[in-house]
């Protein structure tokens, strides 16, 4: 889990950046995370952050989103805007909800509001690292282009949507999970199911997470994101996706 096939095709330790002003807090996730054979760098500022992601790839940030002088958010902006992808999840001690969209409108691929417990910390690491490395194992046959009703066009192959040609910009998360509606048309989800199958955890309380993407996603496919033709809320349980959207008005 805490190592990767290397150039030679051994095992090397994923390399980890801790973005974090508070030094104890930032030696007790060091420690904790070189636990699971990780390689742990400690930066405390944004700037010193971008410095050390420019002159080494990571395998994962840990960014705090409150940092003197550049901050978490901005931080995560730069980042997203590199060739090289890192993911990025986000430590904060804010709590609402403007605060986590923000966050996941950055590109953030998950996020962890303070304080949280040290098994959490890790199971988030770890569900992280399973979803880079499915990503990274070869395909023997091309990924089918999925075509949907209304012009909506997925290409999980270079992950990359298109909406009558146009095509839709998507956070890492967000192509994530509209593939896995659109490979599954009809059946409807829970938060909670949602939350296993395309962050690889399902804890109580985070359900919000969903609802978030949900509503990013409905801004960014759905001519009126107010009557989805989608991504249809199945009241009382959860979400589903349609293949062939009703049109209205």
């Amino acid at each position: 889990m805490s190592r990767k096939p290397g150039a030679s095709g051994t095992l090397v330790p994923r390399r980890v950046l801790a973005v974090e002003e508070e030094g104890d807090l930032a030696r007790v996730v060091k420690r904790h995370v070189e636990d699971i054979g990780c390689l742990v760098r400690i930066a405390p500022s944004g700037e010193s952050a971008l410095e050390a992601a420019a002159n080494q790839e990571f395998d994962l940030v840990l960014l705090d989103v409150m940092l003197p002088g550049i901050d978490g958010l901005e931080v995560c902006r730069r980042l997203r805007a590199r060739q090289q992808y890192m993911p990025v999840l986000m430590l904060t001690a804010r709590s609402s909800e403007i605060d986590k969209v923000l966050g996941l409108e950055t590109g953030a691929d998950d996020y962890l509001t303070k304080p949280f417990s040290v098994q959490e910390l890790l199971a988030r690491i770890k569900a992280i690292f399973r979803r880079m490395d499915a990503l990274a194992v070869p395909r023997t046959t091309p990924e089918r282009v999925i075509d949907v009703a209304g012009g909506l066009r997925i290409d999980p192959s270079t992950r990359e949507v298109f909406l009558k040609d146009r095509p839709i910009p998507l956070t890492h998360k967000e192509f994530d999970l509209l593939r896995h509606f659109a490979e599954n048309p009809g059946r409807v989800y829970t938060r909670a199911q949602l939350l296993d199958a395309v962050w690889g955890y399902s804890h109580e309380g985070y359900e919000h997470a969903v609802n978030c993407h949900i509503n990013r996603l409905r801004a960014k496919i759905e001519p009126n994101p107010s009557e989805p033709q989608y991504l249809l809320t199945a009241w009382g349980v959860g979400y589903k996706f349609t293949t062939e959207p009703t049109v209205t008005g």
